[in-house]
């Protein structure tokens, strides 16, 4: 097994975390500093960070959050509630897959199986996320089938949207399989429309309903 997806297996970090450990020259196997190409198995000595690695299968965590508007996906809020002050003291630990920016609500997905974060966020792995947006106007026609084109959000790959109207007027669903930083808001302004809302409603095989805002269950 590769090391960064061994130590995602037995520990809470995640497989980017790994590598950044990895070629930081904090993980030791078999004490040899090791490299990114190394495979491990159980029977290998795995030391992360100075502190040995034990390979038994975790009893992983998942929990489902909505969050609210004005709350913010990080541990530190700078001034402003977390989603953090939202959990149990016992969940503190969890980390976050796919993080919502603070004007935005619905559903946060913590955990701390490493391999799920990275199925998750990863873009690679495919992973549908969708939401329902109010915009400040209705779609012109032609901009549905512009957005499955793709548009251009000022980095180097275009963003491609499936939007669906929701309702006559100004609510869609909007479904990505990217992650990019606020990118359905950067879509929608590319075409010169505003979002006034952006609600979450599916990351993956997880869904919000029928949790209410500021609820949250553990599967």
């Amino acid at each position: 097994m590769r090391l960064n997806r061994f130590i995602a297996s037995y520990s809470n970090l995640s497989r980017r975390k790994a590598d950044e450990l990895i070629a930081a020259g904090k993980i030791v196997v078999n004490r040899q500093v090791a490299n990114p190409g190394t495979n491990v198995s159980e029977k290998d000595t795995v030391v992360v960070n100075g502190k040995k690695l034990v390979a038994t299968p975790r009893s992983h965590r998942i929990v489902l959050l909505h969050k609210p508007i004005g709350y913010v996906c990080s541990k530190d809020g700078q001034g402003s509630p977390t989603v953090y002050e939202l959990l149990q003291k016992s969940m503190q630990n969890l980390n976050i897959a796919g993080r919502l920016d603070k004007d935005s609500s619905g559903l946060v997905v913590l955990t701390d199986d490493g391999l799920l974060m990275q199925e998750l966020t990863h873009p690679s792995n495919d992973k549908e996320k969708v939401y329902t947006v109010t915009l400040n106007k209705p779609l012109a026609d032609g901009a549905i089938a512009q957005f499955a084109r793709g548009v251009n959000i000022g980095d180097a790959r275009v963003s491609k949207l499936e939007v669906l109207p929701l309702e006559a007027g100004k609510t869609y669903q909007v479904r990505i399989h990217e992650g990019r930083n606020r990118q359905i808001r950067r879509s929608f302004e590319s075409l010169g429309y505003r979002v006034e809302t952006l609600h979450r409603t599916q990351l993956g095989p997880y869904k919000l309903e029928p949790l209410a805002p500021k609820q949250f269950k553990t599967l």
